[in-house]
């Protein structure tokens, strides 16, 4: 072998090496948490809630919260931080499906949905920030890539804590038992289509069907709303009785605001039931999806 020959071969073992460096992945969602953990571990990544905070003059309060839902703007960050250190220790893999939040414990699982197309992805939250006015959460460039943001830069879109798969990656890297409900990891299946269909139920509840009685007290007097902002809304229902659709509007508060809204159909007095406003009509047919499975399969969208 020629010295020109040799500077070659070793020239392509180089390459090679660094390119496989390059192409480690490290702990994926779609791994049982287990695997997760022993990944996340590896690279020496740690489960954490963390203290607050203070950024650009603004505190931040990171805490559990396995109800968190929230509608906002994403956007994604790469190549600048690629193999850096994450908040709670992991590396940083542009290629990986993981996002980053400012208050949510790290890791977290979440389910993002792009409500502009309605793709929906599952990721995990092992990172802090963004930090810029009314963004909610940074994600990888793959995940941007795949809900179909990458070009533009940012979407709308919502976060969604999946409480059992993060409690088990918890577990985990702490070393408890992990909950017996999650048996598998959670699917990571982009849904292009029926935006919302992909929204597991809440809980096991009957259908609630709206009774119509044949009569109804004079309620003239309750504080029921005569008109509504310009928006898409949910309607859960409509009752004959103010008390019946206040005791759903009730129900409902987890949804989002509540309104019971009287009107007048064909000398009729009824008081319909809405949860909104929503700014756009995909988000709408979010919260819908979340209405039809808490029980109510009658729940519908409307422009007001």
């Amino acid at each position: 072998m020629n010295l020109n020959t040799l500077k070659s071969a070793v020239f392509c073992l180089c390459v090679t090496a660094l390119l496989s460096s390059c192409q480690t992945t490290g702990p994926e969602v779609t791994d049982p948490p287990q695997k997760q953990a022993s990944a996340i571990k590896s690279q020496g990544g740690v489960y954490k809630v963390g203290n607050p905070y203070k950024v650009l003059g603004r505190w931040y309060y990171p805490k559990e919260d396995y109800s968190y839902s929230e509608t906002g703007t994403a956007s994604w960050y790469g190549p600048d931080f690629h193999a850096k250190r994450t908040a709670n220790g992991e590396k940083y893999n542009m290629h990986s499906l993981t996002a980053a939040h400012r208050t949510l414990p790290l890791p977290s699982i979440v389910r993002i949905t792009n409500l502009e197309n309605g793709r929906s992805l599952v990721v995990r939250v092992n990172d802090r920030g963004p930090y810029a006015r009314n963004r909610i959460v940074d994600v990888s460039k793959k995940v941007a890539q795949l809900l179909g943001f990458l070009e533009k830069g940012t979407a709308k879109v919502r976060v969604e804590v999946l409480e059992k798969e993060s409690k088990n990656l918890k577990a985990a890297l702490t070393g408890k038992a992990l909950t017996a409900e999650v048996t598998a990891a959670p699917t990571t299946q982009i849904v292009r289509s029926g935006i919302g269909e992909d929204v597991k139920p809440l809980a096991a509840a009957p259908a609630i069907t709206p009774t119509m009685p044949s009569s109804y007290d004079d309620e003239d007097d309750c504080d029921a709303e005569t008109s509504l902002a310009a928006g898409y809304y949910v309607q859960a229902g409509a009752f004959s009785s103010y008390q019946a659709a206040k005791g759903l509007a009730s129900r409902l508060m987890r949804f989002g605001k509540t309104h019971v809204l009287k009107a007048e159909i064909n000398g009729r007095l009824f008081y319909r039931v809405r949860v909104g406003p929503y700014n756009y009509h995909e988000e709408a047919v979010v919260g819908q999806a979340k209405i039809r499975n808490f029980g109510i399969p009658a729940a519908h969208v409307v422009e007001n």
